[in-house]
């Protein structure tokens, strides 16, 4: 017998993507994640493009690896994709401990995050 699959964590006129260490933090990530929200994937990945933030190339990844797995495994029109979800969330975080004067140290804590894109297809009105 063959494993069963595993039920679809979206609808069917859903694909996701998710980018489970991007190195900076959440909240910094989720004003990149704001900026795509709602949006057309295509005017999206503009935005993304001509961004100034550092977050918005990984961003950008996460993404273009979404819009390839709705057109790719679902087979879901490109075109008219849209942004349904761009949710953010605290991955692992690196410890580090940096040496101060008179024998002391302080600790730098270097976390990562977490993002999750969903992409719908939606009929033009």
């Amino acid at each position: 017998m063959s494993k069963q699959k595993a039920p679809r964590r979206v609808a069917d006129n859903e694909a996701l993507a998710v980018g489970t260490t991007i190195r900076g933090s959440a909240q910094k990530l989720n004003l990149v994640a704001a900026l795509i929200r709602g949006k057309k994937a295509e005017e999206a990945l503009n935005i993304l493009a001509f961004s100034k933030r550092a977050m918005a190339r990984d961003a950008s990844k996460v993404l273009a690896s979404a819009i390839a797995n709705a057109e790719n495994n679902h087979n879901l029109d490109v075109d008219s994709l849209v942004i349904a979800e761009a949710s953010v969330g605290k991955s692992v975080t690196m410890k580090r401990f940096h040496t101060r004067g008179r024998g002391k140290s302080t600790r730098i804590l270097k976390p990562f995050s977490r993002l999750r894109i969903v992409v719908r297809e939606q009929e033009e009105a």
